[in-house]
């Protein structure tokens, strides 16, 4: 069998071809082949000609590269006051500057980086970022949006150099450059204080550098190709590291890896021991590097933030005795728990926080309407509870009292420090979780009634009888019900300050919600304990974390007036998202792709799912196909193919997911999307150039699609970027607006 243009065997079987002479073997062509086969011409063009498509290569890339920075760096200062969640990944950044722990549902990277850009452009971290419409004032907040305008900028260069790899082709790369460099969300996106633009930057790299690599595939192990596998695994876990949703890119580089090592595992050519070299390679590269790399952010994120925060309560109190300010770091404290300490009960499910009451009561049809119940995240003085006898009220605190601790199986109360209200339960309906009963606050000064009564039973007794701060995992039963004391998780309504709701449940299942461990412990009377012994390991701060944001991510909920969508929404462009204003007065930035690049992208990707399969079925079916036609089909099949994947792995994954989805979160796919609009149309032009007899004329209806297609992008930019750089007068609806023409979609609240 002949040797193939990949420098092993033939792939495929020998099989007859309609219209030849016999058996003929099967081609295998190589992207860069079939990148010369899409190129050429009825004209085979002369040596001076490719290097003039060379230097035209470096041109064309000079050129999208400076229009991306003009447009996404034009009136960057611009609104000078806080939009969208700059409250959230600005004041982030605000928190590694001051070094200040905080929690957020997703990894550390960019908020590292943007943090890092406001300390290196001269912000002090002072700003508070506390709502939009905030107005920066003298604060210095441009390094912090030029750094994701900068990489917002950079995905236009990167788009246009993927689809040049797998294409070859000059029209395509530029045709994808003006799709991205001419979309108003993607511009919208990139000019302010936001993880997305961070995001789609290594997402962007780690697929041109997985393309890069794979086109080195004739010469392995050779310099290039070792620089752009390890490159395509940094960019892995810069991704990773960014967001969650960079695991589809992993997903995507995945089945590309094991689609390369199934095809070298067939080669014959090659011995076990050089497919073992290929697997180790990918191994380290792929596997091992973006770990340790993922894992070393964290490692930094940690060293930064030592300083006690908001995100405190998020986190077990192993975590906590870590953070310089916080009551657990490097304290002492009585280490068994005795009768009148003044104590902090909290949750062992990472998450659900410390039990809290304050002198809000249910409201009316809300069970009884007593004191609330709840479970509070953050440090509070209305966390405390005093812990006493089930009967008696006497002061255990008094001088003349011997000290009793506290033992397995003891019936206790816990008075509620602030409003002297006793943690109560009774047969009525929990709030939100039926089924369970509901926890209140009853009496006065500490005087209630038999449903005060809780028996305290340590989970794990291997510290003996005596209740261990800390370390003992305790229940607390309810005496009358039997019920157990937990935390459903839920979120209860403003009524309850969005706190979480507490309730006792008659189903006796030691689950995490329903275990606690006292935490804070003031007593006087009893010698105290150094609590350095507590500090956890790095791998056990790096698991917890991960517990908690995973537990956050799915526990998101929308906020008041948000925009919230479906993700049938998203590739429609069926509504937008409000950045910033909502009045004729106001400076109104609205998130909203430009239609005409968005609708052109949907057709797209019909048209090369039909056109796919039709040159699918020729091919399987032996049809015979011209040098330039088989090219073309090559190009379409391979790399569209490539990048239809990841439209889909960027894309379909959100219909699975349970948490709150906002319309930014399809613009991943979105610039797979417009790759794919790339190929896809110079191949259809390539296509209706090739059957016409005329070399002029067919490269005359090649040049003027293309251009259509520019302009048309350009020209519906030039209509939609006030949306892009603010508008400020009559609202879209009002007939005197600019834009009250524009508005094509009724869901469109521009």
């Amino acid at each position: 069998m002949p040797p193939s243009v990949d420098g092993g065997l033939a792939r495929s079987e020998l099989r007859p071809r309609r219209g030849r002479s016999g058996p003929q073997t099967a081609r295998t062509v190589r992207p860069n082949m079939a990148a010369e086969a899409a190129a050429r011409s009825p004209k085979r063009p002369t040596q001076g000609s490719r290097r003039f498509e060379a230097a035209g290569r470096w041109a064309l890339l000079a050129l999208v590269t400076l229009l991306s920075f003009a447009t996404r760096f034009h009136r960057l200062e611009e609104p000078q006051h806080v939009c969208w969640d700059e409250t959230h990944f600005g004041k982030m950044g605000s928190y590694y500057i001051n070094r200040t722990f905080f929690f957020d549902v997703h990894p550390p990277l960019g908020k590292m980086l943007i943090g890092l850009a406001g300390y290196l452009s001269g912000y002090d971290g002072t700003f508070l970022f506390q709502k939009p419409g905030d107005k920066y004032e003298h604060h210095n907040y441009m390094g912090m949006r030029g750094f994701c305008a900068f990489l917002g900028s950079s995905l236009v260069p990167l788009a246009y150099l993927t689809v040049l790899e797998l294409s070859g082709s000059l029209p395509a790369a530029l045709l994808t450059a003006a799709l991205l460099t001419f979309d108003t969300g993607c511009l919208t996106l990139s000019q302010y204080i936001l993880l997305d633009p961070i995001l789609m930057f290594f997402i962007m790299a780690a697929m041109l550098s997985m393309v890069k690599y794979k086109s080195c595939a004739d010469r392995p192990f050779s310099a290039p190709w070792w620089f752009w596998l390890s490159l395509t695994g940094i960019n892995l876990a810069g991704a990773l590291g960014v967001k969650f949703v960079g695991l589809f890119i992993i997903l995507q580089v995945g089945c590309n890896t094991i689609s390369d090592l199934w095809y070298l595992f067939g080669d014959l050519s090659l011995s076990m021991v050089a497919i073992g070299k290929h697997l180790a390679a990918r191994i380290l590269c792929l596997i091992v590097l973006p770990l340790a790399l993922y894992t070393a952010i964290y490692a930094v994120h940690f060293m930064v933030l030592n300083k006690s925060g908001p995100g405190d309560g998020f986190f077990s109190s192993a975590f906590q005795s870590r953070l310089s300010g916080n009551s657990l770091h490097n304290a002492s404290i009585p280490e068994h728990l005795a009768y009148g300490s003044v104590i902090t009960v909290k949750n062992l499910r990472t998450a659900i926080g410390y039990l809290h009451s304050h002198r809000h009561l249910y409201p009316e049809g809300v069970g009884a309407r007593q004191q609330q119940i709840t479970t509070y995240l953050h440090k509070d003085y209305n966390n405390l509870w005093i812990i006493k006898k089930h009967n008696t009220n006497s002061d255990p605190l008094d001088p003349s009292f011997p000290v009793e601790f506290v033992r397995h199986g003891d019936i206790i109360r816990l008075e509620h420090k602030e409003t002297s209200r006793n943690l109560h339960s009774h047969y009525h309906e929990a709030p939100l979780t039926r089924k369970h009963y509901q926890v209140t606050g009853y009496g006065i000064n500490g005087t209630g009634d038999s449903n005060d009564f809780w028996r305290i039973e340590v989970v794990n007794k291997k510290f003996g009888n005596r209740i261990k701060v800390l370390r003992s995992r305790i229940r607390l039963i309810h005496l009358v019900t039997g019920c157990v004391l937990g935390s459903s998780g839920k979120v209860l309504p403003k009524w309850g300050w969005e706190q979480l709701e507490v309730t006792c449940t008659p189903y006796l299942k030691e689950t995490l919600n329903s275990i606690w461990n006292v935490e804070d412990h003031i007593n006087p009377k009893l010698p105290n304990i150094s609590l350095d012994v507590l500090q956890p390991s790095f791998p056990e701060i790096l698991l917890e974390s991960h517990m908690v944001m995973i537990w956050g991510n799915n526990g998101l909920k929308p906020k008041d007036n948000e925009f919230t969508s479906k993700p049938w929404h998203w590739p429609i462009n069926y509504q937008g998202l409000r950045f910033s204003g909502i009045n004729d007065t106001d400076f109104r930035v609205y998130l909203l792709g430009n239609p005409v690049v968005w609708w052109l992208n949907l057709l797209s990707i019909a048209l090369y799912l039909l056109l796919g399969s039709i040159i699918a079925v020729a091919v399987q079916r032996g049809a015979h196909l011209p040098v330039e036609v088989e090219g073309l089909s090559q190009v379409l099949l391979q790399g569209g193919g490539q990048l239809l994947l990841g439209w889909v792995l960027h894309y379909f994954p959100f219909f699975l997911m349970g948490r709150i989805l906002y319309f930014h979160h399809y613009f991943p796919a979105m610039l797979f999307s417009s790759m794919l609009t790339g190929i896809l149309w110079d191949t259809l032009l390539r296509l209706c150039a090739w059957s016409l007899a005329s070399y002029s004329l067919a490269r005359g209806v090649h040049v003027a699609g293309i251009l259509s297609l520019l302009l048309g992008a350009a020209y519906s930019f030039y209509l939609f970027h006030p949306l892009a750089y603010g508008m400020v007068g009559p609202l879209a609806q009002d007939p005197q607006s600019p834009m009250a023409g524009l508005r094509w979609l009724e869901s469109w609240d521009f």
